[in-house]
């Protein structure tokens, strides 16, 4: 574990690698090294980058990752991918993709499969950018699967949250459909080359006019970009750092992420709960009930109660 803290300490790909191995497949396993590198972390800034398939996220990661290693930031890249059907692993499409950056010494790309996760995002999410973190990335940018509405939780882990919308796919719609509108904190029109940006931009600054006000005075920008060709990305890594020097002197950034601490902590609470509720004598008891449940003799709700005063009482079931 101490060779493993160090190699994490000092950037090492392999340590990195094999720490996020090790809470992906056994979160508990890897609690005292989570519990050894907090200390180390809090100094990276997280990016996320959402969007719907399609749009060109994954070009927009990389061209972003590129500039900002070009700058001497140690940069961290977490691309979520769809789970496989056969292994449960990550398909490896947007790691595919970003071979030429893994071969860069200030660069670590992870792929992380959904593995049933509503939100898009792995579960693991969090705790592979805590180990990043105390590697001493700059940057963390978190890349995810862009399923529609269930991309929302991206907001609940990034400082900074881009969306990413082409012209021709009616984005404008969906965006208000899925929640988007109210994550973005950065829009880029991706592809903006093609027939009808200028129309999609004066739709979606209309859109943005009647986002509901709130304690934040950020004006949401949109950039028009061509991430094949690497137009536009200047601009968006000026308005992320604009972005973050807002939220920094504004207080929002440390607000953001009490609350997003808030919320693992009560994620860790209710994962630790569901493992000490569910043992065999319960499972079992559940079991031998759901044929009452089935004919309608007990309810749902009464045999929750029950088991809830079993636990709490640690009495025997009946």
């Amino acid at each position: 574990m101490t060779e493993l803290l160090s190699g994490i300490l000092n950037f090492d790909k392999r340590s990195i690698s094999r720490s996020i191995s090790l809470i992906e497949n056994d979160l508990h396993k890897g609690l005292s090294l989570l519990e050894k590198i907090y200390p180390y972390t809090g100094k990276a800034y997280t990016i996320g980058i959402t969007g719907p398939p399609g749009a060109g996220k994954s070009t927009i990661t990389n061209s972003l990752a590129t500039l900002l290693a070009k700058n001497k930031y140690k940069i961290g890249i977490i691309a979520v991918d769809p789970t496989s059907p056969f292994t449960g692993g990550a398909l490896l499409g947007d790691r595919i993709r970003m071979t030429e950056l893994s071969s860069l010494e200030n660069i670590y790309i992870r792929s992380m499969a959904t593995r049933g996760s509503l939100g898009g995002l792995s579960k693991s999410v969090y705790e592979a950018s805590l180990i990043i973190d105390a590697a001493g990335a700059d940057f963390i940018i978190v890349e995810t699967v862009g399923v529609g509405q269930s991309e929302l939780d991206i907001a609940e882990t990034a400082d900074t949250t881009v969306v990413v919308l082409v012209p021709e796919s009616g984005d404008s719609v969906q965006a208000m459909k899925a929640g988007l509108m109210e994550i973005a904190d950065i829009f880029i029109l991706n592809k903006s080359d093609r027939e009808g940006a200028d129309a999609f931009v004066t739709t979606l600054k209309n859109i943005i006019s009647l986002k509901p006000k709130s304690e934040h005075n950020w004006d949401t920008p949109i950039i028009k970009t061509i991430a094949t060709k690497d137009i536009g990305i200047d601009k968006l890594t000026d308005e992320i750092f604009h972005h973050s020097k807002y939220l920094q002197e504004s207080g929002i950034l440390e607000k953001k992420r009490k609350t997003h601490i808030k919320r693992k902590v009560c994620e860790l609470v209710a994962e630790k709960l569901r493992v000490y509720f569910w043992d065999e004598d319960k499972l079992r008891y559940l079991d031998s009930k759901l044929e009452d449940l089935l004919l309608r003799k007990d309810n749902p709700y009464h045999l929750v109660e029950t088991l809830l005063e079993i636990f709490r009482n640690k009495t025997h079931i009946p």
